[in-house]
């Protein structure tokens, strides 16, 4: 077999045989540079890319107490600090910022100004909020809220995030202490469950 294979070699023209040569030699470098590659792309496929969540999708508050010594007997405090647990589910880290306190007349501001919350882990932070004019302020309102900037990879976000009566009995007698003696009660808002709301 080989021996006649050998005479039809020798029998084609110089010229065909160069090309059959050359076109021989193209494809296996073809095939050596191809095959190689297409392996390396199926062991090894590109990971999907997944966006970060929402920071206020897995941010959550949680009242822990009110945060201080208690004012000497026959004072007006007009100042109080709260004591919170800051909780984030997942994703990247959350900084956020207390930019409010429900109600026209309260200032508020976290201790320290802006802080950064790591996915699974809780953070303690002091919220101030003081007492800045009395008028039209509620005495008995329930499920006062505070709102938060909160920032990740994802996105900034402005959101409310409303407590129950623990916060609201502590709040209201800070308001009821500073402003005693410029205004009385007014009606109380419906009561209703704890939660969140966003404020976009």
């Amino acid at each position: 077999m080989t021996d006649r294979w050998s005479v039809w070699w020798r029998g084609l023209p110089p010229r065909v045989r160069r090309a059959t040569l050359a076109t021989t030699a193209i494809t296996l470098l073809a095939a050596g540079v191809l095959v190689p590659r297409t392996l390396s792309e199926d062991h090894h496929p590109e990971p999907e890319h997944t966006p970060s969540p929402w920071p206020a999708n897995v941010t959550a508050w949680r009242y822990l107490g009110p945060a201080g010594l208690p004012e000497p007997p026959g004072t007006h405090p007009t100042t109080g600090r709260f004591r919170f647990a800051v909780d984030v589910d997942s994703g990247t880290p959350v900084t956020l910022q207390v930019t409010g306190a429900a109600f026209t007349g309260l200032t508020a501001h976290a201790l320290p100004e802006a802080f950064t919350v790591h996915p699974g882990t809780t953070r303690r932070v002091t919220v101030e909020i003081t007492v800045s004019d009395c008028s039209g302020l509620p005495l008995n309102a329930d499920l006062p809220f505070l709102d938060v900037t909160l920032r990740n990879a994802r996105a900034i976000q402005h959101h409310s995030f409303i407590f129950g009566r623990a916060y609201s009995r502590d709040l209201f007698r800070l308001l009821r202490d500073a402003c005693a003696t410029t205004s009385g009660p007014q009606p109380g808002r419906p009561s209703g469950s704890a939660g969140s709301q966003n404020a976009d």
